[in-house]
């Protein structure tokens, strides 16, 4: 007789774990101030919401996206432009109507890619779609670009960018979700069906892309000159109640990572959940079985990638400033994947984990180690007469990458799988009697 075992749940291990990162967050608050700290884990809890995005792709279906600054920045970039105040100098030009030409064309050069791509179930043979592929492409580019460069030219010439349509902040979010998730599909279904390996070098050329292009259009983003303010979904702290303001916004992004992780959580314990588990495992086994291996991988990536964009448009809402730039791999890409590794991949709340602890080390470490050097300086000076090199404030600068790989170091050594790792329930058969 077959009986079903499931390994005990680690709600100890979850306990020590959220109660070691509050006592953190108490000695935060004691250190830093209310005001400080509070700015501090509204941060973090929007790299929570952006590890939830990057762990169901890695931790659920085992797709390794290097490509996740990308999509904070494209995420960022549509809830600005949703939600800034228009630019009345230029729907007084004529960049309107060319834009929404602009935009027909790229429809249609969609369209176009779509049926040439879908081409084989009309009969068309595997060279011949991928010659009308090749095709479609070509007129697509030739379609766009020929309408994109007298439109930037006009806006750029008499309104500088075009400005925001000044839509609700909330709205904004939604839509930056919806944009990261088409550009994820187009990036899917060109990258997926690559090896581990080829798939992170493709997911990170698109990130690049992405960021070059939003550096460099001009007419959409004001390129390398910064979009602010940015509106808050709350009151901003324009009368000093900084307090008061940033523990407002924190309460939404708390209230964020709760729905969200239950959500996950409902569909990880789904059919859903434990067929992208099997996928990710045993590729050639749930093929076999009859499951439509890359259509999955392209839904989860899709569902991922909505989640980063929307923790990137609620990240830069709350720095106020949109500046291309500013996204770089390292704290946009590399960071949110030491949050899912440290914290448990295919554990939401190790992900959220992850997301707080890191944050917090990365955050802290750079003060840390500036009062450390102080000391340092002081007592070297007072009992040995040590001269302290006259760079050593900006040597404390850099403690933080330091600090950051010394602890996964720490964590990977002590604790492999993360300090929450996946719980797998675990079938075993049992002697009839």
């Amino acid at each position: 007789m077959s009986q079903t075992r499931t390994a005990s749940p680690a709600w100890h291990r979850d306990l020590i774990a959220f109660g070691v990162l509050a006592a953190i967050i108490v000695l935060v608050f004691l250190s830093q101030g209310a005001v400080y700290s509070t700015r501090m884990f509204v941060e973090a809890g929007c790299y929570a919401l952006i590890a939830l995005g990057l762990n169901i792709q890695w931790g659920y279906a085992g797709l390794f996206n290097v490509g996740v600054m990308g999509f904070i920045a494209a995420g960022a970039a549509t809830s600005m432009i949703a939600s800034y105040p228009p630019n009345p100098d230029f729907w007084n030009s004529d960049g309107p109507q060319m834009l929404l030409g602009t935009i027909i064309r790229l429809v249609l050069g969609g369209l176009l890619i779509f049926f040439a791509n879908r081409s084989d179930r009309m009969g068309a043979s595997p060279r011949l779609r991928a010659l009308l592929i090749a095709i479609a492409i070509a007129m697509a580019w030739i379609m766009v670009t020929a309408s994109v460069n007298p439109m930037a030219a006009e806006i750029e010439g008499k309104a500088g960018w075009i400005g925001g349509f000044g839509l609700p902040v909330f709205v904004g979010w939604l839509l930056a979700a919806i944009v990261a998730g088409v550009i994820a599909w187009f990036v899917g279904k060109v990258c997926l069906g690559l090896r581990t390996d080829y798939l992170a070098i493709a997911t990170l050329g698109f990130a690049q892309i992405i960021k070059t292009f939003l550096k460099n259009a001009d007419w959409l983003t004001k390129g390398t000159l910064t979009v602010s303010p940015l509106p808050w979904p709350v009151a901003k702290p324009e009368d000093g109640e900084f307090l008061l303001a940033r523990s407002m916004y924190l309460a939404i992004v708390a209230v964020l990572i709760v729905i969200f992780y239950l959500a996950l959580q409902r569909a990880y314990h789904a059919p859903w959940g434990r067929m992208m588990r099997a996928i990710r495992d045993n590729e050639e086994a749930a093929e076999a079985m009859g499951k439509d291996v890359n259509r999955r991988r392209l839904e989860i990536f899709v569902l991922g990638c909505m989640l980063i964009g929307f923790g990137g448009a609620v990240l830069i809402h709350f720095t106020s400033v949109f500046d291309p730039a500013g996204f770089i791999d390292l704290n946009h890409t590399f960071l949110v994947w030491v949050m899912v590794i440290m914290g448990g991949s295919g554990n939401n709340r190790g992900a959220i984990f992850g997301a707080l602890l890191v944050y917090v080390i990365w955050t802290m470490s750079e003060p840390a180690a500036g009062w450390l050097f102080d000391h340092i300086r002081i007592w070297g000076e007072t009992w040995f007469g040590w001269q302290a090199p006259p760079d050593l404030d900006s040597r404390a600068l850099q403690m933080r990458v330091f600090v950051i790989g010394l602890t996964i170091t720490l964590v990977l050594r002590l604790a492999p799988r993360g300090v929450l790792p996946e719980t797998i329930a675990q079938k075993t058969a049992g002697k009839q009697q």
